[in-house]
């Protein structure tokens, strides 16, 4: 979501009640007041006369005629959320609109928390919360501060409650960060220390945005030209492999479709491509990225619920091998969460182990997690993960959040999967309806991209690798057009961060033949997979909400056409 911006300012203070949210905002109105500010301070949900925000203190907290003092927890946060909606739309946007800078003692944070502490069912609160998001729209805080203590302060909740409050309160921290800027304080010293920290991280309205003053500018080459005459990405500095690159996306993907179209062999007269295996330019392209697409994600006779197909796609991914995944549908039947049990996965994995047979593919090494996951085997430990990402209800999770960055994290916060993992797990759950985030706001080179991203550039100017790779994405359609290149994209689809950080990786493979005088990070001088020749490929399909699905089916219907006019 693009944050709307509006002349003021938005600051927001949460935590648990107890953290002493309460005194440091007002210490923190005085400061903004002092130094300038128009300041309107809010406290959700309110208690201003007139307002929905008083009905619902009355209603929780009073001792008379409107007091209710039995009501269901998911009730009480609907009523929360009609005094916030109420307040953003007759207070918070029209001060903000004005150049106010809105002080808000809580955010919609505080009725996810104390919801879901209180137990309701999360799919049911975050129809509540959503609600309240859009009645924010697009508009985002310029900081949210979140406050934490050891323990409340002049209260005395119990200590288990007050633990739950905080974990749930980080925990939704850590998934929002990245959407708008967020700082953890802890109220732990003196209050003037507390006010000093909050007040660093408020940021000054009169200072420009610092990502527009960091923002590059690459002039625009001359088609044609070279990228030995590099002055048209300054301040990058390419290789003669960095030309490569592009050659080699277009050849590869020239060979996609000519095996589509099911024309003989051979398919190109590069002499490494025809000799060595390499993925697609696409990755939702390749065999397995296909095959879990279309035969474990949208399955029309298996069940379709987040719970469901999080657990295929894990249970396919974790050992990333079609074989594997028709090994136990054809022992075990429907691969489905409501009939599953570790034993029963478990003998079918180890008997096969017992005959030899390798059920983890070679693509990437799935860490065993022995020592936090308490087995020796690792399919049984991996089960395990499963079960334990099962019960901290990660599939609801996902659905509730709001980016490919907070995916990432969410995951990553498991035993045995590391970054570059967590990035490959994100963007398959994003090929199915749990998730349909952007693929162009967030990457994570893996090891073979940055040896093909060292091999291409001599320098990067500055940028990190994920920048490189966004670079790559948002100038394709320009280095195509300089080396003449004619570049078939997914039938309109251009290439995303996950295809180009994936093209960096197979670059780094193709350049060990044809530019072997050019090092990367691994130093790794030869290709060991040698091309097995299939002939022709199926009919592809892809997440239907890419919206390519109707064009495909036309485009062959298109090529049947041409072959029975022939």
């Amino acid at each position: 979501m693009v944050s709307r911006k509006l002349a003021g300012l938005l600051i927001v203070v949460e935590g648990p009640d107890g953290v002493g949210k309460s005194t440091i905002c007002r210490a923190i109105e005085n400061r903004l007041g002092t130094a300038g500010h128009n300041i309107l301070h809010l406290s959700f949900p309110g208690k201003l006369p007139g307002t929905v925000g008083e009905l619902v203190c009355r209603v929780h907290h009073d001792e008379g005629p409107n007091r209710v003092k039995d009501i269901s927890n998911l009730a009480k946060q609907a009523l929360h959320v009609a005094a916030h909606i109420d307040a953003i739309d007759r207070q918070i946007i029209p001060a903000l609109e004005a150049g106010k800078t809105v002080l808000l003692d809580r955010f919609w944070w505080s009725a996810w928390v104390y919801g879901l502490v209180g137990g309701c069912e999360r799919r049911r609160l975050k129809a509540l919360i959503d609600a309240e998001r859009a009645a924010w729209g697009r508009v985002l805080p310029n900081v949210a501060i979140l406050l934490r203590c050891p323990h409340p302060i002049n209260r005395n909740d119990p200590p288990r409650h007050w633990k739950q409050l905080a974990a749930e309160y980080d925990r939704l921290s850590e998934r929002e960060r990245g959407q708008y800027a967020i700082c953890v304080i802890d109220n732990t010293g003196t209050k003037n220390e507390t006010v000093e920290a909050v007040m660093s991280k408020i940021p000054n309205p009169h200072l420009k945005n610092r990502d527009s003053q960091l923002k590059m500018s690459f002039s625009r080459g001359q088609p044609g030209s070279s990228a030995g005459g590099s002055s048209h990405i300054l301040p990058l500095k390419p290789t003669v492999v960095y030309d490569t690159y592009w050659r080699f996306a277009a050849e590869r993907q020239r060979i996609f479709f000519k095996r589509i179209e099911g024309r003989p062999q051979p398919w190109t007269q590069d002499p490494v491509l025809s000799q060595y295996k390499f993925t697609n330019a696409y990755r939702a392209a390749d065999r397995v990225s296909q095959y879990l697409i279309r035969r474990v994600i949208y399955r029309d006779d298996l069940p379709r619920g987040a719970d469901e197909v999080f657990f295929r796609i894990m249970i396919f991914k974790l050992f990333n091998k079609i074989e594997t995944w028709e090994m136990l549908e054809a022992a075990l039947g429907a691969i489905a969460l409501h009939n599953y049990a570790f034993e029963r996965y478990d003998r079918v994995l180890t008997r096969a182990m017992t005959r030899g047979d390798a059920i983890y593919s070679a693509a990437y090494i799935m860490p065993s997690g022995g020592r936090k996951l308490g087995h020796e085997r690792k399919h049984r430990n991996h089960l395990v993960l499963l079960e334990r990402m099962i019960a901290d209800a990660v599939p609801d999770r996902l659905t509730e959040c709001r980016g490919m960055q907070q995916t990432f994290e969410l995951l990553k916060s498991y035993p045995t999967i590391g970054d570059f993992l967590a990035y490959q797990y994100a963007t398959d759950i994003n090929y199915s309806e749990i998730t349909n985030f952007s693929e162009s706001d967030f990457v994570v080179p893996g090891p073979g991209a940055l040896d093909g991203i060292k091999k291409c550039f001599s320098d990067l100017g500055g940028l990190n690798e994920p920048e490189v790779i966004k670079f790559m994405v948002d100038n394709q359609e320009r280095e195509f057009a300089r080396l003449g290149l004619e570049f078939l994209s997914l039938w309109g689809r251009p290439l995303k961060l996950i295809d180009c950080q994936n093209l960096f990786c197979e670059v780094d493979k193709y350049a060990r033949v044809w530019h072997p005088e050019i090092q990367g990070v691994s130093g790794r001088s030869r290709i060991k997979q040698r091309l097995v020749a299939k002939p022709g490929l199926p009919a592809p399909w892809y997440p239907p909400k890419w919206g390519l699905n109707e064009r495909i089916g036309e485009w062959i219907a298109g090529i049947s056409a041409h072959r029975v006019q022939v």
